[in-house]
């Protein structure tokens, strides 16, 4: 399971905004954060980029 959603509030960054930069759907991004689908490798990757943070951080236990 992935945590992008609560890395979203603690960045203080919209769903919205995360899909514009990764160009994709706001939907997409709603996706991942409810847990419904998973993005790539590269994606998550982009996302750590993105949100500044370890893979890992994206990645619940």
């Amino acid at each position: 399971m992935l945590r992008i959603k609560e890395v979203l509030k603690l960045k203080n960054i919209k769903q919205q905004q995360l899909a514009d930069q990764l160009g994709v759907s706001k939907v997409t991004v709603s996706y991942w954060c409810n847990n419904q689908t998973n993005p790539s490798l590269v994606t998550l990757k982009q996302i750590s980029i993105i949100l500044k943070v370890k893979i890992t951080d994206l990645i619940k236990d």
